[in-house]
């Protein structure tokens, strides 16, 4: 596949992330971060979401599995969630995540656990497309050619 053709379908592909509403203008804002004395800087960053997310989910599933939930560390985690996802502009997680904060508030542990089953889907959901992204990406510098500035 010829690098104008690769280059055009991540184009598309990350309008499609912002259109379905995945990510928003935070990580447009990552993006623009780096350069060529950092050109991973947005992967660095993303992983370290991912790793960050992924602990923080086993610790909410931990603290919902309690027979008395304490509902303050649980809204702990999930302000803790909300703040790194809307940092690289994660805005379906987010998004869930505000929820989920308002179910912390009326200690509704049942709303609660099915608000973590939201936000784990929307998590791996913005990992998986991420990952796609940064594949392509990949592949785009390998077959020689630069990443397409997204405005």
């Amino acid at each position: 596949m010829e690098v104008s053709e690769m280059q055009r379908q991540f184009v598309e592909y990350s309008q499609s992330l912002f259109r379905e509403g995945y990510l928003d203008s935070q990580f447009t804002q990552l993006q623009q971060l780096q350069d060529e004395s950092n050109p991973d800087f947005v992967m660095e960053v993303v992983t370290l979401f991912f790793e960050d997310s992924e602990r923080l989910i086993r610790d909410l599933t931990c603290a919902l599995d309690q027979q008395i939930v304490d509902f303050k560390t649980v809204d702990a985690h999930v302000h803790q969630l909300k703040g790194s996802s809307s940092s690289i502009g994660a805005q379906r997680v987010k998004n869930a995540c505000v929820e989920f904060r308002n179910f912390c508030e009326e200690q509704n542990a049942d709303a609660c656990r099915a608000c973590l089953q939201q936000v784990n889907q929307e998590y791996f959901l913005v990992k998986s497309k991420l990952q796609t992204l940064f594949t392509m990406e990949q592949q785009i510098v390998a077959a020689g050619g630069s990443i397409p500035i997204m405005d």
